[in-house]
């Protein structure tokens, strides 16, 4: 109609990935699985892993990996690569650049946002912790662990929205991985591709309908900032 004005759209809530988006943890944790592999038969490099099992959960790989390789892993593989990328996230983790200030622009305007990751919780209290960012995100960090099926499926998306009351249609899910990006799709809501360690075509690819490689540029992107 003329005279009108189009609204541009904000989301009433944000969830956001943590591992690679929250936390740059991806090169850590697949060095460390590669290793692990590696050693189980399966020889692989971390920039390998990082391609292969970005945003996947470790007991799914664990699974695949057992039944390309006709082998068992034992019931402590999974307990023992967290155990060592605890150490190293205790030694090397860091938040990702620029996404203290995207949080900062929700808070200023008054968004609502989570945490909807495939990891265990005892893990993002690890990650969490270390990078100061527990704190300002305790009692919004959702975990696979509460649903039926972890990413791509919907499941976590969607159980995340429904605890805050909002409708998929009005959340943005900031993801780095192509599971996490059909998850979002899948679950109906708009994604925003974070491309710094899969890269922006791989996240098109999935169905990103924004993609982006530097955290500085999100709170723009979801309408936020200048």
């Amino acid at each position: 109609m003329r005279g009108e004005t189009a609204v541009a759209w904000k989301p009433a809530l944000v969830i956001f990935d943590c591992d690679g988006v929250l936390v740059d943890s991806e090169p850590i944790a697949t060095r460390i699985i590669a290793a692990a592999l590696t050693k189980a038969g399966l020889e692989m490099s971390g920039e390998a892993a990082l391609h292969q099992y970005l945003g996947g959960k470790l007991t799914r790989i664990k699974i695949k990996v057992e039944e390309d390789l006709g082998i068992e892993l034992g019931d402590g593989w999974v307990e023992a690569i967290y155990e060592k990328q605890f150490a190293a996230f205790r030694a090397e983790l860091q938040p990702i650049p620029g996404i203290v200030d995207a949080l900062d622009a929700l808070d200023l305007a008054g968004i609502q946002y989570c945490v909807g990751s495939n990891g265990p919780l005892y893990k993002m209290d690890v990650s969490l912790a270390v990078t100061g960012l527990h704190e300002r995100l305790e009692h919004r960090i959702f975990s696979a662990d509460m649903v039926p099926e972890p990413k791509p499926a919907p499941d976590l998306f969607l159980h995340a929205a429904a605890n805050f009351d909002v409708p998929p249609g009005d959340v943005a899910v900031v993801e780095d991985s192509p599971p996490g990006v059909r998850a979002g799709v899948a679950a109906g809501m708009r994604v925003f591709g974070y491309g710094k360690d899969s890269g922006v075509d791989r996240l098109k690819e999935a169905g990103a309908q924004v993609t982006f490689e530097n955290m500085a540029d999100l709170p723009k992107l979801l309408g936020v900032g200048g």
